[in-house]
Formats: structure tokens, C-alpha cells, sequence
């Protein structure tokens, strides 16, 4: 009897100790959910305010990045004022960048944006080269062909010790057959082809030998130049059989240039200085009638029309490859064939031009086209010199280089 009173009087005590034990896990279980939302919420305020910072310090490359591209636009380049930005807010964010430009065209460009959301910050460092047109050794929108036993490789007439110069041909097309290299080429360098194409089908290797074969992972553009504004001569420049000679009094607009053979093959010869002619229709060289730039002197051609070059005729440059510059500037399909008259042969941007070069040895120089076949001749030298731009130069654009983040 006195037993089982003490048991009844035990049970209500032990039920309290369960409910006890029961609130204590429940209070450990909601204290470590509460703990780990508020450790969440802190990682996602962490997360998104780095998150913006990046995107804040983004956006101070973008802009400044475009501000030194839109700075190249107005002639002559003035490097004294320099991009700057102090807590530009970002859009849509409470973010915010600063960014700055130093350095100078010798030493070159530094780039720093500095992006802030909260406590957080990121910094990004980049380098800024100036590119221009003649990165390339041998670029299409198109075809592509090399004759049979055709050597490409680089050289630096700037330089020349320096011989470790790998070359890039290639094309940005991704049809068939769009590359034709015969046999015994050799590539010292890469080829390439357009954004995903199949190298098996765009190259055709005939017996090539090249350092690799790819597609490109990015569009190259290949705007088309504008001439610049020059006097309106109000004529052509034409040469029957005769030496016609033109300096820097004579850079201007003209309709036309034409050489032709009389009793003796015409020449239009370049002498004392820097050159630059705008044609607006065809240039034309008749049988072994040649177009000669002289030794320290320079051409620079902008052509809309057609080039056509008969027999034995074309363009002997006896200066470097950097002092002849040709570029097509129409829209429109253009033809450029033309015979190389010399070694140094120089640089041709255009892209809308079916270019065709004939050539008795070997040509240094530069060449984007359309398309572009080398006939005959020698081999084809890339001149490293021709990357060598200054903010005046056509088709320069900065480039960013030796991306840093912190």
C-alpha cells in the first residue's frame, strides 16, 4: 500500500523533468536555426555586397576604358588630362566606383577601378596597349590561299635581332575549303579560322606545316576606315610615259591615278617626305609602268575604287615596309592585283578588297582583305615593325593587357 502511493506521488515530478528536457532541446534547436539564418543572412550580405563591389569596379573599367578609346578621336592626342572618377554610384545599386588612368604612351597605360558596396571593396588593375590595324600578318573575311612552297614567318626591320617572331594567318570565315594551304607551305606561326569552325573543313592542308590550327573564341572586327578630310585637288593624277614626282605639297583628294606607257613606261614617283593621297576612283598601271617610293620617304593610299597592275607593272617601295600604307575605304567590293616591284612590299587594310599579289621574290608587309591569294614569287615576311602605332595612326584602339584583381 505504501509503496504505490510513492510511486503515484514520484510520477507528476517526472513529468516535469521531461517537459523540462524537452523546452532545453527545443531551445538548443531553435537557437543553432536562429544562429545559422543569421550566419546565412550575414554570408548573403557578405556575397552580394562583394557581388556589387566587383560589378561597381566593372563598370569603372568599362567607362574608362571607352573614355581613353573616345580620347583617341580627337587629333592631335593630348595625354595631359587622363580619365578620372571619384564615387560614381552605380545604377540600380548602392555601389559605387572610382577609377584613375596614369602612365603615358612611352611607358604605357595603367588602368585602376576601385568598386565599394558596404565594407566591401575590390580593386581591379589592368594594363592598356595601343593596337592598331597590322596586328595580323595575313587576316580574311574570306578566302585564303598560299601557293606551293610558300614560307611565312616574321622579321623586325626595327629590330632586326629580333627573330622570335611567331606570325598568325588566318580567315574569320567558317566555310569550307575557306583556307587553301598547298603543299610545302610553312607556317611559322598559328593559322586560324572563324568562330566555331571546324578546322577539318574550313583548312584545307594540302602538306602544310604550321605551329597550330584553331578557331578563333572571339569576332575580330575589321572596320571599314574613313579618309581623312584632305584638299580637293579637283583632278587625277595621270602619267603617260613619263616620271612624275610628288612630295608632301601634293597630299589631297583625287579622282583617279593613272600610269601608262608611252614610248617609255610611266612612273609616279614618291620623293621628299610623308604622303598622303585619297583616291576616289581606280588606280591603274600600265605594262611595266611602277608606282616608287624612295628611301625616307613614305606613301600612305586611301582608295575607294579598284587597284589593277598589267604586266611587269606595280608598286616599288625602296624604303621600309612601314612607309607604304595602303587602305581600301569603300564599302563596296573592291580588286586590288598588284605586282610587288621590291622586297618591301608594305601594309594593306582592306576588307571588302579581293587582294591579289604577284611578286618576284620574297615581300615584307602586312595584308587584311576580303580575300587574298599570293601568286609566284618568293616567300611572305610579316614586318613586327608595323604593330608600331602612335594615337594619329588609322584604326588604333587600346586594348586591355595583364588583367590584376585584388
Amino acid at each position: 500500500m505504501y509503496r504505490k502511493k510513492s510511486l503515484q506521488s514520484e510520477r507528476p515530478g517526472f513529468a516535469v523533468v521531461l517537459v523540462m528536457c524537452a523546452v532545453v532541446i527545443l531551445l538548443v534547436i531553435g537557437g543553432g536555426v536562429l544562429s545559422l539564418g543569421l550566419h546565412t543572412r550575414e554570408l548573403a550580405v557578405r556575397t552580394s555586397s562583394e557581388i556589387a563591389a566587383r560589378c561597381a569596379a566593372d563598370a569603372g573599367v568599362t567607362k574608362a576604358f571607352f573614355e581613353m578609346n573616345e580620347k583617341l578621336k580627337v587629333i592631335p592626342w593630348s595625354g595631359s588630362v587622363l580619365p578620372e572618377a571619384t564615387n560614381e554610384v552605380l545604377p540600380n545599386s548602392g555601389a559605387a566606383y572610382s577609377y584613375t588612368v596614369a602612365g603615358d604612351l612611352s611607358s604605357g597605360y595603367v588602368l585602376t577601378s576601385t568598386g565599394k558596396s558596404g565594407v566591401r571593396e575590390k580593386i581591379i588593375s589592368c594594363s592598356l596597349l595601343l593596337k592598331g590595324p597590322f596586328e595580323h600578318t595575313i587576316l580574311t573575311q574570306g578566302a585564303l590561299i598560299l601557293k606551293a612552297g610558300t614560307l611565312v614567318r616574321g622579321c623586325n626591320s626595327a629590330d632586326p635581332w629580333d627573330t622570335n617572331i611567331e606570325v598568325l594567318i588566318g580567315t574569320k570565315s567558317i566555310l569550307p575549303d575557306s583556307v587553301i594551304l598547298n603543299s610545302g607551305v610553312v607556317v611559322n606561326g598559328s593559322v586560324v579560322i572563324g568562330v566555331g569552325g571546324d578546322v577539318e573543313t574550313v583548312i584545307k592542308d594540302l602538306g602544310a606545316s604550321t605551329y597550330r590550327q584553331y578557331a578563333m573564341v572571339e569576332e575580330i572586327e575589321l572596320p571599314v576606315i574613313t579618309a581623312p578630310e584632305l584638299t580637293d585637288m579637283g583632278s587625277g593624277i595621270n602619267v603617260h610615259g613619263t616620271t612624275l614626282t610628288v612630295g608632301p605639297v601634293d597630299n589631297g583628294q583625287y579622282g583617279e591615278i593613272e600610269v601608262k606607257r608611252a614610248a617609255n613606261p610611266g612612273i609616279l614617283e614618291v620623293n621628299g617626305g610623308d604622303v598622303v593621297l585619297y583616291v576616289t576612283g581606280d588606280i591603274s598601271l600600265g605594262q611595266e609602268c611602277q608606282i616608287v617610293i624612295k628611301d625616307g620617304s613614305s606613301l600612305v593610299l586611301y582608295l575607294d575604287g579598284d587597284m589593277d597592275a598589267a604586266n611587269d607593272a606595280g608598286i616599288n617601295n625602296e624604303s621600309l615596309p612601314t612607309s607604304l600604307k595602303i587602305f581600301g575605304t569603300s564599302t563596296e567590293e573592291q580588286s586590288f592585283t598588284l605586282k610587288a616591284k621590291s622586297e618591301s612590299l608594305g601594309a594593306i587594310y582592306a576588307p571588302n578588297a579581293t587582294v591579289t599579289i604577284m611578286a618576284d621574290g620574297d615581300i615584307y608587309g602586312s595584308v587584311t582583305a576580303k580575300s587574298f591569294e599570293l601568286k609566284s614569287g618568293g616567300n611572305f615576311y610579316y614586318d613586327k615593325a608595323l604593330r608600331e602605332v602612335t594615337p594619329e595612326d588609322d584604326a588604333v584602339e587600346f586594348v586591355i593587357r595583364e588583367w590584376r584583381e585584388e
